[in-house]
This record gives C-alpha cells, sequence and structure tokens, in this order.
C-alpha cells in the first residue's frame, strides 16, 4: 500500500533534501591556509571559501538559482576561475574573482561566447588553459598568467572540427595536453602535447583504432613533464605514465580490479592515489611509483574525489553513501581510515540502504543497478530510473529522491545500463550510432528481473530518469509502450536532430561523434533514436520536467513533442522552469518542488488505474 504524501515542511524526505550537499572541495597548493568548497548549504549550490584551520566557510557567490559550472581555485588562493554563463546556459567566456569575493574579470573578453567543459591551471599560477566550443569547431587556447594582477591575450593552440579536451598543464606551464579525436571523429582520443611558450607539437601517444586515452593527472613537480592517463586498449582502463618530451611510457600494470582512474599524484612526485572501479563498487590504493608497491586502503565506501593535502601527509576526500549526505574527511594515507570529519553540515534522517544487484539483458550481457525497497513485504509500486550520461556510471551515493519513492512506499532500482562507462569498452560504446535500442532492452530486462524477485507490481512500475535518463525514459515508454504504467522525464532530449540544431557547441560535437555524424549525414540514426518517433505508440502517462534556458537538452524539440502527442490524443503533461540544465541539482527548493510534482504524478496515475 502506498503511504500519503508528507507535504509538510519538516517531512523526512524533505529534510533529506535540504541537508546540504558538496560537490568539490580544494586547498590551494602554495597557501594551505586558503581553500574552496562548492556546496548548496545557503539552499542554492554556490561557491564558498574555506578556512581549513577552523573549518569555516564564507560564500563568494550569489548566482541567482545557484551557480552550476565548475571552479578552480589558484595555487595561491587570491583567485577563483570559473566560466561566467547567463542564468545557467553554459555559454560564456572563461572569467575570475578574488577568492574572499569581489568585482569579475573576464579573461577571455575578446570574441563571441563560447560553450566548455574543460580547463586548467599550471601549479605554479602561470597559465591557464582551456577548451573553447563555436559552430566552426573546437580549439584550445593558453592565457599567459603574469606577476601580479596582469593577464595576457589567449593565444590558439590547437583546433579541430570534432571534439577535443584540455589544455592540461603541466607544473610549470612550460607543457599543454590535448585529449583529440582527430583520429576517430568519435568519442576515442589521442594525446597531444605541445611546447606551451611556442606552440609546437612534441609529441602524440596513440593506441591506434578503437582505442582511446585520457588525461589523468600531471606530474605536481616542476620539470618533471610526466603525466598520468588511462588507456581502454586492454578493454577495459588501465593507468600509465607517459613523458612527451623522451616519449616513454610504462604501462603499471597495477593489480587493481576494474576500470582504473587516478585520483591525485602526491606533491613530491613519488605516490598515485588509484581507484578500482568493478561493477560499480570501488576500491581505493596508493601506489609507490619507485618500489611499485600497492597498498590497498580501508577507505569506508562512497569516498570519492580523494587529493593530498599540499605537505602530502594526508588524503582528504568527500564522502557520502546512500545513508548519509556528502561531507570532507581526513583519511590516513597510510590505512586509509577516517581521522576526522572537517567539513560536515548536518545528518539528515535515517534512510534505507541501496543493495547492488545484477541480471542479465537480451544480449547475455549482465547489468548491474542499485536496488532499494521499502519495510514490509512486496511486491510493491515500482520506480526504475536510468542515469544521465550516458557516459556516466550510477554508483552507491547519497540519493534523496529514491529515499522519497521508498518513504513513499515504491521500491527504487537505478540501473547502469548499455553505455554505462567502467565495465569495459565494448560495454561503453555498444550504443554508438544506435542509441536508444539496447538501453531500452535493459529496462525491460530490469522489469523482468524485479517481477521474477516479487519486488515490483505489473500494473505499477515507473520509468524515471533526467537529461540522458530523461531521454531513456522516452524512448522505454514508445518503444516498449505495453510494459509501462508512466514516466516522469527530467531535462529530456525528444528529438536528436532537433536538439543537435539548438544545441551548445560543445554537445553539438558530443551528439556527432555518438552518432557518428550529423543529421544530414546519417539522417536514419537520428530519426530511429529519438523518442518523438514513437509518439503514436505511447500509452501510458508521461510527465516532463524541462528548463527553459538549458542548451544540452534545449526546450524547442519538447515544445514540438508536446505539440505532437496532443495532437494524437496521448496524455502528457510538461513543467517548465526558467534555468538550465542542473537547475534542480543547484536549486534545493526545485529539487523538492520537482520531487513532489513526480510523486503525486505518480500517484494520480495509480488512482485512475
Amino acid at each position: 500500500m502506498l503511504k500519503p504524501i508528507d507535504t509538510s515542511p519538516e517531512a523526512p524526505w524533505k529534510q533529506r533534501y535540504r541537508e546540504p550537499v558538496i560537490w568539490s572541495a580544494a586547498i590551494a597548493a602554495q597557501c594551505p591556509e586558503r581553500g574552496l568548497v562548492w556546496t548548496n548549504v545557503s539552499g542554492t549550490m554556490q561557491f564558498h571559501t574555506w578556512h581549513p584551520a577552523t573549518g569555516e566557510l564564507t560564500q563568494i557567490t550569489h548566482t541567482a538559482g545557484g551557480h552550476d559550472t565548475v571552479m578552480e581555485l589558484s595555487p595561491d588562493g587570491r583567485w577563483v576561475y570559473f566560466l561566467a554563463d547567463r542564468h545557467g546556459n553554459e555559454i560564456g567566456h572563461y572569467s575570475r574573482m578574488p577568492s574572499e569575493g569581489g568585482p569579475v574579470q573576464d579573461i577571455t573578453p575578446d570574441g563571441e561566447p563560447y560553450s566548455s567543459f574543460t580547463f586548467s591551471l599550471s601549479r605554479e599560477g602561470n597559465r591557464f588553459g582551456f577548451a573553447a566550443a563555436r559552430k566552426q569547431g573546437f580549439s584550445c587556447h593558453l592565457v599567459d598568467l603574469g606577476p601580479g594582477d596582469t593577464v595576457g591575450t589567449p593565444r590558439l593552440l590547437y583546433s579541430l572540427k570534432t571534439q577535443l579536451s584540455g589544455a592540461f598543464l603541466s607544473a610549470d606551464g612550460s607543457r599543454a595536453l590535448v585529449m583529440s579525436s582527430e583520429h576517430s571523429g568519435t568519442n576515442e582520443f589521442s594525446l597531444l602535447a605541445f611546447d606551451a611558450l611556442t606552440g609546437r607539437r612534441i609529441g602524440e601517444l596513440w593506441d591506434g583504432a578503437g582505442t582511446s586515452l585520457e588525461v589523468e593527472r600531471l606530474s605536481p613537480v616542476a620539470g618533471d613533464n610526466r603525466l598520468a592517463a588511462v588507456s581502454n586498449r586492454t578493454g577495459i582502463e588501465r593507468v600509465l605514465l607517459w613523458n612527451p618530451d623522451t616519449g616513454y611510457r610504462q604501462d603499471l600494470d597495477l593489480d587493481i580490479p576494474g576500470a582504473q582512474a587516478v585520483h591525485d599524484w602526491s606533491p613530491d612526485g613519488g605516490r598515485l592515489v588509484v581507484r578500482g572501479l568493478a561493477n560499480a563498487v570501488q576500491t581505493i590504493y596508493l601506489v609507490d611509483l619507485a618500489t611499485r608497491e600497492t597498498r590497498k586502503l580501508a577507505c569506508p565506501p562512497g569516498v570519492h574525489r580523494l587529493f593530498f593535502t599540499p605537505d602530502g601527509r594526508s588524503l582528504l576526500s568527500l564522502w557520502n553513501d546512500a545513508e548519509h549526505n556528502s561531507r570532507v574527511v581526513e583519511l590516513d594515507q597510510h590505512t586509509g581510515r577516517v581521522v576526522r570529519t572537517l567539513i560536515e553540515q548536518g545528518t539528515p534522517p535515517r534512510g534505507r540502504p541501496m543493495m547492488s544487484v545484477s541480471f542479465p539483458s537480451s544480449d547475455g550481457k549482465s547489468i548491474q543497478g542499485w536496488l532499494c525497497r521499502p519495510k514490509g513485504k512486496g511486491p510493491f509500486p515500482t520506480i526504475i530510473e536510468t542515469h544521465g550520461g550516458p557516459a556516466a556510471v550510477q554508483l552507491n551515493t547519497f540519493h534523496p529522491g529514491a529515499q522519497a519513492w521508498v518513504e513513499h512506499g515504491f521500491a527504487f532500482l537505478t540501473i547502469n545500463y548499455h553505455g554505462s562507462v567502467t565495465f569495459g569498452r565494448d560495454f561503453e560504446q555498444s550504443i554508438w550510432f544506435d542509441l536508444g535500442r539496447r538501453e531500452t532492452e535493459d529496462l525491460a530486462a530490469a522489469r523482468e528481473f524485479l517481477l521474477q524477485e516479487h519486488v515490483a507490481r505489473p500494473d505499477a512500475l515507473f520509468l524515471t530518469g533526467w537529461s540522458y535518463g530523461g531521454y531513456l525514459t522516452l524512448m522505454g515508454l514508445g518503444k516498449r509502450p505495453d510494459l509501462w504504467t508512466g514516466g516522469m522525464a527530467g531535462i529530456a532530449i525528444s528529438d536528436w536532430a532537433m536538439s543537435w540544431e539548438d544545441s551548445a557547441d560543445a554537445l553539438r560535437g558530443y551528439e556527432e561523434a555518438l552518432f557518428g555524424g550529423t543529421p544530414q549525414q546519417h539522417p536514419d540514426r537520428y530519426r530511429s533514436s529519438s523518442p518523438v518517433t514513437y509518439a503514436s505508440s505511447f500509452r501510458a502517462p508521461v510527465l516532463i520536467i524541462q528548463g527553459r534556458n538549458d542548451t544540452r537538452t534545449p526546450r524547442r524539440p519538447i515544445e514540438v513533442f508536446e505539440k505532437r502527442m496532443r495532437e494524437l490524443g496521448k496524455d502528457i503533461t510538461v513543467h517548465w522552469y526558467d534555468t538550465g540544465h542542473a537547475g534542480s541539482e543547484t536549486d534545493t527548493g526545485l529539487g523538492i518542488a520537482f520531487q513532489e510534482m513526480m510523486m503525486k504524478f505518480a500517484e494520480q496515475v495509480l488512482a485512475r488505474r
């Protein structure tokens, strides 16, 4: 039986949403007295200066609806760098502001606005690098940062019609690394190294067709131009070191299970913190680069974004799990155990634990997911969620939305569908050029698993998700209409070709990589992967929540989709909000409002049945 939705201000599920979330934390490399924290303690996601000795946080941004672009603290702790956009549209110019608050300075003032997802600062603070996407393609630029407050004119380093990421800078700013798709034209990258002063290309690392490399960390030691990267040439990500000056490559061949990634490189250059992620469960290791000793750390489940303190004596980490909201903790670097909590902002009402489950999909591949059940005996009305991305992975993390559903009497399953990362190259690339087909089969397989396990009621199964997960919600309802009771799609894509026309340039390039070209080159691929193609097949009611200022999942395709669905007499509700893609994540009030809206929608659908 469903429980009545508690809409009171002090409802436990609302309290969980209000518990502050920490998205990132950092300490200035040259000034350990200064730090930066990205948190929604104020009710919206804003940046705060952090004094590690006292734990004091001071809010320095006051962006309406919350700040949703990444910031980075300068090594001396004086400046905060970020992409200044307009009301969350993720298009603008890179800028900086004093870390104690103050006027914003545009450091790329000339030229049209651009979209960008990658930038970096050299550890010595003398150079800034970034990637920009405009209609003509992608480009990497460098900005020299002189003594005092002087800022140089941006210099073009490298350009490409298809995707790239960078520029990633060495400690002294003398080398710039770029992840380039010039060989593939897709989401597979080689690494290019440049002299950051002259722009001369000095080296390339490529593992051949069908493989990809990714920059993880560059050595923090000035004059040491090595970088740590991962390659998927074995079929799953493995850590390597590369020196572009000499061309020497060292595959570390670490005995670490699952997909590997580098969290941080110690300030003395001697150790790496490496994560292994197998079946969405991570383990953390400390690797001595001189002796190759690999020591597993006894970190609590849920630690992420580990980094060394500037003196290299401790590890700091964000930590959360299904029952605890995020906090910043100090870990013993020898054991990984928690020494103390540095930032903890409240304790949410205790929720239900998440359990890892696996089941076969239609192709025999195993799909992993996280299941949360109400107390009592099932079967229950059930929510199946798909994460955004698609190149992402759902871990056992604090999830107030999942707990809200469970508290209301629903079971909740979130799955790592085909296309999710860390399950191997073949699994991730299996959806390329054919989006939505395999993932829809995964949803059907999840339904069958839940029915076999007597978790779900066959007449009460709903799909939900945000961004790519919202897209899959619409695809599931359209391609397998006989399976679902309803769906709640957030910031979704309904027509890939129209989305390509209206998206920010960086997203347009990503979509071209996923489809193997433009809508003009592959119209059938775009059409068969678009929910609007299956509008006439929809049977279940659908709720869509969409941002008006979103350049990742633009508004026009949803406007056209809603009109088409109404012409066909379909049951569709669309709710609009005014900001961009991250609206419900950066604004606690929106998150609560949207969750209540979805629960009431599901309740009404079940009542009608």
